[in-house]
């Protein structure tokens, strides 16, 4: 069963739906107590850093959360401003990220002119390392919506790179935290792929 955290951010349904066409067993958790229930997890997120990380710290979940993450390992895909509330800050606010993965969030700053901000749309992934979470992703062409990127301290926990003018990280892996920055729930085939090997994991 995958957890999908209901904390007041995030397309909630899109990735209820999208689960539910790859007969993937999951349920929208809003209480802490409801996260035993569960085999692995989802952290949406949609909008600026510090309202992501102020409503997850306001829903009451946060404790319960880490305790399934950081102590009893249960493995967790943040998505989007999901994604990066998991590092430890970004340039886009001034409160502190929860800090399960080393780095930050920066801006993405084009040289270009003909590279506008937010990046939105299609794009593809290119893999720095393989792993059981891309695999049979044989067209990997993901739907985007940001203007900031995460920069992991370590290099190594990237997975792909996207290139908009310069390469950003696109997927992360640190242990049993993924972080994707893309949406694989407005993904069409290629999401549903993606989220089937996130759920054989």
């Amino acid at each position: 069963m995958i957890g999908i955290i209901d904390y007041g951010i995030g397309n909630l349904n899109a990735f209820l739906n999208a689960l539910n066409d790859i007969n993937v067993k999951a349920k929208i958790i809003t209480r802490g107590f409801d996260l035993d229930e569960t085999s692995k997890l989802i952290l949406p997120g949609v909008g600026s850093f510090d309202t992501v990380i102020s409503r997850l710290n306001e829903s009451g979940i946060r404790e319960d959360l880490e305790h399934q993450v950081l102590e009893k390992k249960k493995p967790i895909l943040g998505v989007c401003s999901g994604m990066q509330i998991m590092f430890e800050s970004s340039e886009e606010g001034k409160l502190d990220g929860l800090g399960w993965i080393d780095g930050h969030v920066k801006k993405i700053k084009p040289n270009n002119k003909d590279y506008v901000l937010p990046h939105m749309g299609w794009n593809s992934l290119k893999i720095a390392r393989k792993h059981k979470i891309l695999a049979n992703l044989t067209d990997p062409t993901f739907y985007f919506l940001h203007s900031f990127v995460a920069i992991p301290s370590n290099d190594n926990e990237i997975l792909t790179y996207t290139d908009y003018e310069t390469l950003f990280c696109s997927l992360v892996a640190s242990q049993n935290i993924y972080g994707a920055q893309f949406h694989p729930e407005k993904s069409n085939h290629a999401g549903r792929n993606f989220l089937k090997n996130f759920s054989d994991i």
